[in-house]
C-alpha cells in the first residue's frame, strides 16, 4: 500500500495537506483499510475549535465506529458535506474525495507528526 508523499500523518491514522495556513484532514488507506466499508461520517461544526489530539468525529462502518482526530488545533473551515449521502468516499479515495475536514490552523507539534517512510514504518510494525 502506497503512502503518499508531501502530507503529515499521525500514529492514530490520520493525514494532513496543508495548504498555507490551512490543512486538509482525512484518514489514510490504511485506516479505511481497518475500518471497512464506511457507511455514516459524524464530522464537526464549521467554527469549531479543536486541540491537536482530540476528537473530531466518527466514522461508523459495517464492522465498528471509530473516532478520528485532529492533527493540529485550530478552528473547523469546512466539512466534506458529501460525505451526508456519499460516505463511501473515505473508502474509495480517502486522499482525494473523502477528505472530512478543512482547519485554519492555530498551532501544531510537529514532533506528534510523521512524514510519509515514518509512517509507512508504523502500518507495517501493525500489519505483522
Amino acid at each position: 500500500m502506497a503512502v503518499p508523499e508531501g502530507l503529515s500523518y499521525t500514529r492514530s491514522h490520520e493525514w494532513m495537506r496543508r495548504e498555507g495556513d490551512t490543512a486538509v484532514v482525512g484518514i489514510t488507506q490504511y485506516a479505511q483499510d481497518q475500518l471497512g466499508e464506511v457507511v455514516y461520517v459524524e464530522l464537526p461544526e464549521i467554527g469549531d475549535a479543536v486541540e491537536q489530539g482530540t476528537e473530531m468525529g466518527t466514522l461508523e462502518s459495517v464492522k465498528a465506529v471509530s473516532e478520528f482526530y485532529s492533527p493540529a488545533s485550530g478552528e473547523v473551515l469546512a466539512v466534506n458535506e458529501r460525505l451526508a449521502d456519499e460516505p463511501n468516499l473515505v473508502n474509495d479515495d480517502p486522499y482525494g474525495e473523502g477528505w472530512l475536514v478543512k482547519l485554519k490552523i492555530s498551532a501544531v507539534d510537529e514532533t506528534k507528526l510523521l512524514d510519509a517512510a515514518a509512517y509507512d514504518e508504523i502500518v507495517a510494525a501493525e500489519s505483522h
